[in-house]
């Protein structure tokens, strides 16, 4: 119960249909089982409700709400709705962001309208999510927020957006963590590296490319076990985070890659 009594928001917390689990329904799944009260926000309402109704199964408490992260409205009300309904907000995990769905290129190739729409997810849907958190989490003295970046900050990624924006997370993790210091705010990041995710998986298979493919095709690269990780090794490295174990933690960049990190050559 390393989150007894703690409200999280758990922005993305539905998913992609695919034969796995998601990074988002994980943590929230993993988040209730540790205590907390979890709001699980998604573009997707019926997705959260399926990821309330897992938690709800498994005896924990959870509520959905559906936001955009494009539209500043639908996340200030879902943030006020959260704090009409548990008094506080303990933990915001941002969980969003995508690539390929949304129109990105190699740089050469990008339009303006797709580096505007990957953006917009990506980078500036978490900044105006932190935006009204943090008023709230201020007043209390406390708070932790989690984002979620990817390994293709530090990789040989092709896609010029998704690589940019999720640089950009980084660098908005550390200024939160240096400028929320005195009001007792942790931010820190997480770059998952190859997870086999409907998201990562799912949107891969082609004509010529089987699931199974994909998968082999990904596993080889992994430094540690030549297997890809899994929603739960996120979701964990986000618990360890959002707990009071890691209470003299801010500002970390923690990769969650099986080692391809240290890779060199």
């Amino acid at each position: 119960m390393r989150l007894k009594d703690k409200v999280a928001i758990i922005v993305g917390g539905g998913q992609t249909p695919g034969e796995t689990i998601g990074n988002g329904r994980a943590t929230a799944m993993l988040f209730a089982r540790e205590g907390a009260k979890v709001l699980v926000v998604d573009r997707d309402l019926a997705s959260a409700e399926e990821t309330v109704s897992i938690i709800a199964d498994e005896g924990g408490t959870a509520a959905a709400a559906a936001a955009d992260v494009t539209d500043e409205a639908s996340l200030e009300k879902m943030i006020a709705d959260c704090t009409d309904k548990w008094g506080r907000i303990d933990i915001l995990h941002n969980n969003v962001g995508f690539s390929l769905a949304g129109g990105d290129a190699v740089i050469e190739d990008i339009t303006v309208e797709a580096f505007d729409r990957v953006t917009a997810v990506n980078l500036r849907g978490m900044v105006i999510t932190c935006k009204h958190v943090l008023p709230i989490m201020r007043a209390q003295k406390s708070g932790v927020i989690l984002s979620i970046s990817s390994m293709a900050v530090l990789d040989s990624y092709p896609y010029v957006t998704y690589k940019t924006s999720k640089a950009g997370v980084v660098a908005m993790t550390e200024q939160l963590a240096y400028m929320n210091a005195d009001y007792g705010i942790r931010a820190n990041v997480i770059l998952p590296g190859l997870m086999n995710t409907p998201m990562a998986v799912e949107s891969r298979i082609t004509n010529s490319m089987t699931r199974e493919d994909v998968i082999a095709a990904r596993d080889a690269k992994v430094p540690l076990g030549r297997k890809m990780g899994s929603a739960w090794d996120v979701a964990y490295a986000a618990l360890f985070l959002a707990s009071d174990e890691a209470k003299f933690i801010s500002g970390v960049t923690l990769p969650v890659d099986g080692g391809a990190a240290v890779r060199r050559g």
